[in-house]
């Protein structure tokens, strides 16, 4: 090769802006907080964009796992949950979780329980033997994992002669599938409590025990059954109904959201846009489109959109809409209270607008 070349390639190298793939900044799985074995995963390494905070994946409990990113303007609403909930738990900070399935951190955020005080670590494998061998060891004061298992291990231990290893005493916090209602006397004969968490990767957890844990939650009729309900959150439906009880939840009296009692919503909701604090329509569609993409919930944006408003508004019009009806009209939902959701997707969408990082090799003009 020429010396000319021999120079410029030794000063591309020196004084690039750009990263080599050594020198790219890592988000290992230890750096999400989520370093546990799991027998339903590889390990991937992918690139992940700066405008997510973190990827995940929705557990496939109903339907095909798929991709999940939380923006880095859902953390804060994420780390208010985290304090609701160990608050109304009556837990302090310095208190040890152990995480029987490590993805269920995901939904907390890592950020979230460090900014709780609250430390945590996973089984080395994820079987019935390994939990009850780390349950024993180290005696958690919080177990955060599925009722099912939960249930099995815990009368697996006792089946085994090793009730007297089990900790004295424990917080349960059951999530990822419905309540088994069978935990709560196995829990009950051992002095343990049971707490039922319902919430997804998509949004974070959303109930204790039938007790709102976000302000921007709403009920609206569903068409799953009589006396049931469809959640939504920051005016985005979650395609879960649930009956509404002024006897409340078996944890909770005060909870009247019965969660343990799930059904799919069907037909789902369409969620229309119909009016934006921004000045252009562009955010808007941007972030319908987002939405879609890494929440799985279907946006759209009305053609008489009002821009300038002073609050955002959301419609939800039934599913399943077909033509020759004329215009279907369903409730609204205004910002800034329970639009919080959408209204913080938005806000990640303008600041990727504002601040994206762009990669030299894509720039297709000077």
């Amino acid at each position: 090769m020429s010396d000319d070349l021999d120079r410029f390639e030794e000063l591309a190298e020196t004084l690039s802006t750009a990263p080599s793939l050594a020198e790219m900044p890592r988000r290992s799985l230890e750096a999400k907080g989520i370093a546990g074995a799991t027998a339903a995963h590889v390990i991937e390494e992918v690139h992940t964009p700066f405008n997510l905070a973190y990827l995940t994946f929705t557990t496939g409990s109903s339907a095909f796992q798929n991709i999940v990113g939380v923006v880095h303007s859902e953390i804060e609403g994420r780390c208010e949950v985290a304090r609701r909930l160990f608050l109304a738990l009556g837990i302090d900070a310095g208190r040890h979780m152990l995480v029987t399935y490590a993805p269920l951190v995901n939904v907390f955020s890592a950020e979230a329980l460090r900014r709780a005080g609250i430390s945590w670590e996973f089984l080395s494998r994820s079987s019935r033997d390994a939990f009850i061998a780390k349950f024993c060891r180290i005696k958690p004061n919080i177990l955060l994992g599925e009722s099912s298992f939960i249930r099995a291990s815990l009368a697996e231990a006792k089946r085994l002669g090793l009730g007297d290893e089990l900790p004295k005493s424990c917080v349960i916090l059951t999530a990822g599938t419905p309540l088994d209602l069978e935990l709560l006397p196995e829990a009950e004969s051992l002095g343990y409590a049971v707490h039922d968490l319902y919430g997804c990767q998509e949004f974070g957890w959303l109930t204790l025990d039938g007790v709102p844990l976000r302000d921007d939650l709403n009920l609206i009729a569903s068409p799953a059954g009589e006396g049931y309900r469809e959640l939504l959150v920051g005016g985005l439906p979650m395609a879960d109904s649930f009956p509404v009880s002024e006897s409340g939840h078996v944890c909770n009296p005060a909870g009247k959201i019965i969660t343990y009692r799930r059904r799919r919503t069907h037909p789902e909701y369409e969620v229309v846009v119909t009016a934006t604090t921004l000045s252009s329509a562009e955010s808007i569609d941007k972030v319908a489109r987002t939405i879609l993409r890494i929440k799985g919930r279907v946006v759209k944006v009305s053609p008489k959109l009002t821009t300038n408003a002073p609050a955002t508004e959301l419609m939800l019009i039934p599913g399943l809409a077909t033509g020759g009806l004329g215009p279907l009209e369903g409730p609204r939902f205004t910002g800034p209270v329970a639009t919080k959701m959408f209204d913080d997707l938005l806000q990640a969408q303008i600041e990727l607008s504002t601040t994206a990082k762009t990669d030299p090799v894509w720039t297709k003009r000077r």
